[in-house]
C-alpha cells in the first residue's frame, strides 16, 4: 500500500500517524508538506493527521482547508482516492465538504484528553473491516473542539444510509456530539473522518491495540 501524510503547520500526529502505518504496511508512508503542489503519484490512501494546523486559528482546520496541496487532496478524494482524516484531519475535511457536518466547541469548553469507548457501527469497509459490528473499542481523544454538529435532516441521512461509523458509547461522550458520532464515512465509504486518533492505541507499549486494526485493515484492503 502506497500512503501519503499531510504534514501542517503546527500537525503534532503525523509522526504518530506515520509509525502506525509502517507498523502494519512494512513500509513508511511519504511524509507531504502542506504547501507541496501535488501529492505522490499512485496512492492508496491520503492521511490528514491531528494536531493544531495554523494553530486552530479562525475555526480548527479553516485555514489547513485551503493549504496549495488541499487541491490535489480534495481532487484525488473525488476521483475515489481513499482519505482518513483523524482529529484535526475530521474537521479539515468537514472544512472542505468532503465529509457533511462541523467539529464545534466541546459541550465543556475544555479541552478534554483521555481515553473513550466507542462503538464499531460500519463494520464492513476497508477502515474497519478489523472490527465486528458493534464491538466496542478504547481509543484516545485529545481536542477542543470535537462536538459533531449537523442538521437533523444531515443526521438522520448519516444513520438511515450506514455513514455513522464510529458512536461513543453511551455515558462516554467527551464533546456532546450529536446521536455520540465519533466518526463518519462519505457516502461511497472511501473517507473516513474521526476524532479518537486510533494511531495512539496502536502497539502493545500503548498498553491498548484497539486502533491498530483501522490501519491493518486498510493495507489488507489496499495492497
Amino acid at each position: 500500500m502506497k500512503a501519503a501524510v499531510v504534514v501542517f503547520p503546527a500537525s503534532n500526529c503525523d509522526r504518530d500517524v506515520h509509525d502506525a502505518l509502517k507498523r502494519s504496511n512494512g513500509t513508511p508512508p511519504a511524509m507531504v508538506w502542506h504547501q507541496d503542489a501535488s501529492l505522490p503519484e499512485g496512492l492508496d490512501l491520503i492521511v490528514l493527521p491531528g494536531g493544531f494546523s495554523y494553530g486552530d486559528y479562525l475555526r480548527c482546520g479553516a485555514m489547513a482547508a485551503q493549504s496549495p496541496i488541499m487541491r490535489d487532496v480534495i481532487d484525488r478524494a473525488n476521483k475515489g482516492t481513499p482519505v482518513l482524516g483523524i482529529c484535526n484531519g475530521f474537521q479539515i475535511l468537514c472544512e472542505t465538504k468532503l465529509l457533511p457536518g462541523a467539529l464545534m466547541r466541546n459541550a465543556s469548553l475544555k479541552f478534554v484528553s483521555r481515553d473513550v469507548n466507542m462503538t464499531v457501527e460500519g463494520a464492513n469497509t476497508m477502515f474497519t473491516a478489523g472490527y465486528k459490528p458493534g464491538q466496542v473499542i478504547n481509543i484516545p481523544v485529545a481536542h477542543g473542539d470535537g462536538n459533531y454538529f449537523a442538521d437533523n435532516e444531515t443526521l438522520d441521512r448519516l444513520e438511515g444510509e450506514g455513514q455513522v461509523a464510529f458512536r461513543y458509547v453511551e455515558g462516554s461522550n467527551p464533546n456532546g456530539a450529536a446521536r455520540n458520532i465519533a466518526g463518519i464515512f462519505n457516502e461511497r465509504r472511501t473517507i473516513l473522518g474521526l476524532m479518537p486518533h486510533p494511531e495512539r492505541h496502536s502497539e502493545p507499549l500503548h498498553g491498548n491495540t484497539d486502533g491498530k486494526a483501522i490501519f491493518d485493515s486498510l493495507v489488507k484492503a489496499l495492497s
